[in-house]
């Protein structure tokens, strides 16, 4: 209550905010604590007080990053884009503003730019490190905070740490200024940039470099960008297709207004494409979440639309890859520890090593930074079961953009063979054996539900293999796996290589739990998973 008083002199509309509140519980959420800013940036509800994205919390942060920077004297330049996302655009200021005062020069985009933008803005400007401002995938409550270093990708763990130290070191007292916004008047002095236009046009350049099938197609596309920053720049990488594009889901929203959540890896996320793709004829449904980092798919196969699963997308994309591109010297593809388990064995067939990472798509960057300077690897792909896909090194973050291109290319390619991507990935079913992928989610909010997954999280590792019945190993990832960093995981493993994995999300109040079944058929797989899901979620509840 302390916190909260302060909170009242901030400024005359917190104030009226946070004297609206009447729920205890709503004043203790905001108040506990400060919002965590992780290995993964920042995230959270908006909202007055320390536990919500605001303009303090963002310009805390900032003057971190900014202290983080002049520490490591790399805190010359910095690039900053922002999604549809309400207060999206007003919290990259806010942050533009605060690096330009500490000295730092600032390049940001003048409109709304996909996450994989800012990634090749980084590199391509020479900057010694990037903010995105995005919630992704998250509802409409929520808006959030990713730094990236000089190479594009996202911090991890060993330099995220070390900024961590530095956000937490400042006070809300040091960025109080940032209630009154000098935007205007730092573009006017030079000390905050807009990037030009022509950046995006070589980043589009660069991922039509990827495509690997060009042949005419009668191929038609419904697209929906989910009221985010997909449209322009996947409209024009499936500029050869015949696009209809989801009238109501076109423009930029930051309600998200006919979407529950506006996240691809929801069923009902992509409802409205399908109708529009029923109405017209379409061969394949196509929808990227608000910063245009993830793709989802729903091909229409014996009359009906299918939805696939980030993990189905991921096999087909590697194989088609694999199958078509000619390979360097040395090929690997990544995922992470909780991607579906038959991508080794594609890999295999094509003589690729397969490296696994945590999860977080900063791994897989991480790799291919590391592999560019030590020339172990050649970075093929790299995928995650959550509909992150990257087929090329422009960037070093997931990327909707080309990986739509490449979905589009793989439906044109089974399409002239009498194929669509179901039978296509039929096929690698009948030749890998069936494999079924599974996420269940519990969400936990507030104080009382973090206490819960802490508690489900101890209990499952204190009771071992001991939870599901048959585990031949269980793997703690708290306690440091080979070369990988320490990470709150844990997987439960068959004989047969069918696993569970459990860990708390690292952006929203969630318990996550990741299944990978195989079976003689879908039947079987389905039977077995259901019961190993159920048997889980009876020892966590």
């Amino acid at each position: 209550m302390t916190r909260f008083e302060r909170w009242l002199t901030f400024d005359s509309e917190t104030k009226a905010e946070l004297e609206a509140l009447t729920d205890p519980k709503e004043i203790e959420d905001r108040f506990y604590k400060n919002l965590e800013f992780g290995t993964g940036g920042m995230r959270g509800i908006m909202g007055a007080g320390p536990n919500r994205m605001n303009r303090y919390t963002v310009a805390k942060a900032t003057k971190g990053l900014a202290d983080y920077l002049k520490s490591e004297k790399k805190g010359n330049s910095v690039a900053i884009a922002y999604d549809s996302r309400n207060n999206s655009r007003m919290f990259a200021e806010i942050s533009a503003c605060v690096l330009a005062k500490e000295g730092i020069a600032v390049h940001i985009f003048d409109t709304l730019q996909p996450t994989p933008v800012l990634s090749y803005a980084v590199r391509s400007l020479g900057c010694d490190a990037g903010i995105v401002v995005t919630a992704s995938h998250n509802p409409k409550e929520y808006n959030g905070y990713k730094v990236y270093d000089r190479d594009g990708c996202q911090l991890v763990p060993k330099y995220a740490n070390r900024l961590i130290e530095f956000v937490n070191a400042v006070s809300f007292d040091d960025i109080l200024y940032v209630k009154d916004n000098s935007f205007t008047d730092l573009c006017s002095e030079g000390a905050i940039k807009f990037i030009d236009n022509g950046l995006i046009e070589k980043f589009i350049d660069d991922c039509k470099a990827l495509s690997l099938y060009r042949d005419n197609t009668d191929l038609k596309i419904v697209y929906t960008p989910l009221h985010g920053t997909g449209n322009i720049p996947v409209r024009k990488i499936l500029s050869p297709y015949d696009v209809t594009v989801v009238s109501e889901q076109e423009m930029p929203d930051g309600d998200f207004s006919t979407v529950r959540s506006p996240n691809p890896e929801e069923k009902d996320a992509l409802n409205i494409a399908i109708k529009c793709g029923e109405k017209t004829g379409a061969d394949l449904v196509i929808g990227t979440d608000p910063d245009c980092d993830r793709v989802g798919a729903a091909v229409r196969h014996g009359g009906e639309f299918i939805l696939l699963t980030g993990n189905q997308t991921g096999l087909l994309l590697l194989d088609f890859i694999l199958k078509m591109r000619k390979l360097p010297a040395k090929p690997a593809v990544v995922n992470t520890i909780v991607t579906g388990s038959l991508g080794a064995d594609i890999a295999k067939k094509y003589g690729c090593a397969l490296i696994q990472t945590l999860t977080g798509f900063k791994y897989i960057g991480e790799k291919i930074c590391q592999w560019e300077r030590s020339g172990e690897y050649d970075y093929v792909f790299g995928y995650e079961e959550s509909y992150g896909y990257l087929a090329g090194p422009h960037v070093r973050d997931k990327d909707a953009v080309s990986s739509s291109m490449l979905i589009a290319e793989m439906a044109a390619y089974y399409k002239a063979a009498g194929k669509t991507l179901i039978d296509a990935l039929g096929e690698i079913y009948a030749e890998y054996g069936f494999c079924l992928d599974s996420l269940e989610t519990l969400v936990l909010k507030g104080k009382d539900g973090a206490e819960k997954i802490r508690s489900s999280m101890e209990l499952l590792r204190k009771s071992g293999g001991a939870v599901l019945e048959g585990v031949s190993e269980t793997v703690d990832y708290s306690l440091g796996i080979g070369d990988l960093p320490k990470e709150n995981v844990l997987r439960f493993i068959w004989p047969d290589g069918s696993w569970a994995a459990v860990r708390p999300s690292g952006t929203e109040p969630k318990l996550k739990m990741y299944f990978s079944v195989k079976g003689a058929d879908r039947s079987s797989a389905a039977a077995r998973l259901e019961k190993i899901k159920k048997t889980l979620c009876e020892k966590i509840n």
